[in-house]
């Protein structure tokens, strides 16, 4: 199996790589535009000041005089185009000169062979020891004209130099390679952290403290990871309380009515028992109805991400249909009912926003005391569309406020739910409500009354 660390490392040695043969390449290019046309010129004008020199002192010997010119790290070669040569200084690596070259210096031009040098890719000219690669200029010695062909010797003027540079070489290729490996392991080890965490995960433990203190993307995916480890501990707590909560739900009807079925089968109960146990069964069973039908409701509510349906509907005549559906519960105790509704059209998903305001009117005729107000308003403004739900019924304590659209969640945990509660009517509005990109609020205060406030951004 190829290791993320395995990859990195090769991926640097191929980038070392192909950025030494693209820097050859360029560096190269470089040599034959500036440094080959400069090194031409430069050797030229020293094989120009050997020839004046020695013509204006032809009492010298020619051969004793390139002699020592040799030993000042040149490399030269004199020929009369015939049977006469000799070479001085260095030794040419590659001695083969064409004759029509020879011929050319001869007949008194300069012959500028380091310019006119092909070389390949790399940067091979400048220390290639070919006797092509000179300069050639004309020598007339005892009133005979000679061919003297003549470079640096690279070998005795840079030999040290070229040592120097293939230690640096050497030596950059090791320190390379070893920060290559280190880096590579430097990198890799907190994606190595990450994975055994996600094993951790895997098994249920949530315990993978990272502790990866880099400030850079890999540092911002540790510091993501964990925050996506809490959110999961969460999110598995909250899965395994709702677990909890929906046995606890469904077991206490459940109870209930084996209770009160053995209680019917005694054939000393009297037919007013009897009709009373037979009515608490019934509660019991609406009851359990309305829980699984929540439960159905939350969970096709969960698996979706946007609105199956979208229709454009009167909010107005929704509320008003509301309140007639609702009329005997809030008159039997008694509430005013304030009215202020807009004439509103809206397009959503008519049949659940129609659930959300029935959870919010039942909540607060259900918490609101005889004799009570409930205050309903309908407004728009130029981005949103607003419904507030108010009443002066028992409040809600500041503490549980943050808490009271979370599923199965009761305000009073030392009491039952009352009337019938299940804790998810909060938690289905509120999922409407997000279902249509809106955003629900609510303000209480103990005894006083409670106001929750739904905002619609307008289609």
């Amino acid at each position: 199996m190829k290791t993320l660390y395995f990859r990195i490392i090769i991926t640097m040695f191929v980038v070392i790589i192909a950025s030494s043969l693209l820097g050859f390449v360029f560096a190269n290019i470089y040599y034959q535009t500036k440094l080959k046309p400069f090194n031409d010129q430069k050797v030229t004008k020293m094989a120009q000041e050997i020839q004046g020199f020695y013509e204006a002192n032809d009492e010298l010997a020619l051969k004793d005089y390139l002699a020592n010119i040799g030993e000042l790290g040149y490399e030269l070669f004199l020929t009369d185009g015939a049977n006469q040569s000799a070479y001085f200084g260095g030794e040419f690596r590659k001695k083969e000169l064409p004759q029509e070259t020879v011929q050319q210096v001869l007949d008194g031009k300069t012959y500028h062979g380091i310019d006119q040098f092909d070389t390949g890719i790399f940067i091979t000219g400048f220390f290639d020891n070919d006797i092509r690669n000179t300069i050639g200029v004309p020598v007339t010695n005892d009133g005979e004209t000679q061919a003297l062909f003549v470079r640096q010797d690279p070998e005795q003027q840079f030999g040290e130099l070229r040592i120097f540079f293939a230690m640096i070489l050497v030596f950059t290729s090791i320190i390379s390679i070893l920060l290559v490996l280190i880096s590579g392991r430097y990198i890799v080890h907190p994606i190595v952290k990450l994975t055994n965490a996600t094993k951790k995960i895997r098994k249920g433990n949530y315990d993978v403290g990272l502790q990866v203190r880099r400030k850079d993307e890999i540092g911002q995916l540790a510091d993501s990871f964990s925050i996506m480890v809490k959110e999961l501990e969460k999110s598995e707590a909250a899965r395994q309380e709702f677990v909890a909560n929906v046995s606890h739900e469904l077991q206490s009807p459940l109870t209930s009515m084996k209770g009160f079925a053995t209680l019917l089968r005694s054939e000393t109960l009297t037919k007013d028992e009897r009709a009373k146990y037979l009515e608490i069964m019934a509660d019991e069973t609406a009851r359990l109805s309305t829980l699984t039908k929540q439960l159905l409701t939350l969970a096709s509510l969960d698996q979706e991400v946007d609105l199956l349906k979208q229709e454009t509907f009167d909010l107005k005549g929704q509320w008003k249909q509301l309140l007639q559906m609702t009329e005997w519960s809030w008159r039997e105790k008694r509430l005013t009912i304030d009215i202020d509704l807009a004439d509103i059209s809206y397009k959503g998903d008519a049949e659940l926003l129609y659930q959300a305001w029935s959870n919010l009117l039942v909540n607060a005729i259900k918490y609101t005391p005889p004799e009570g107000k409930i205050t309903i308003r309908l407004t728009e403004n130029e981005t949103d569309i607003i419904v507030k739900v108010a009443d002066n019924g028992i409040g809600i304590q500041a503490a549980d406020l943050p808490e009271i659209f979370t599923r199965f969640y009761k305000t009073d945990q030392t009491r039952p739910r009352v009337e019938g509660s299940s804790g998810l009517g909060l938690s289905i509005t509120k999922k409407i409500i997000d279902l249509h990109h809106g955003t629900i609020t609510v303000e209480s205060e103990l005894e006083k009354g409670t106001i929750f406030t739904i905002r619609l951004p307008k289609n």
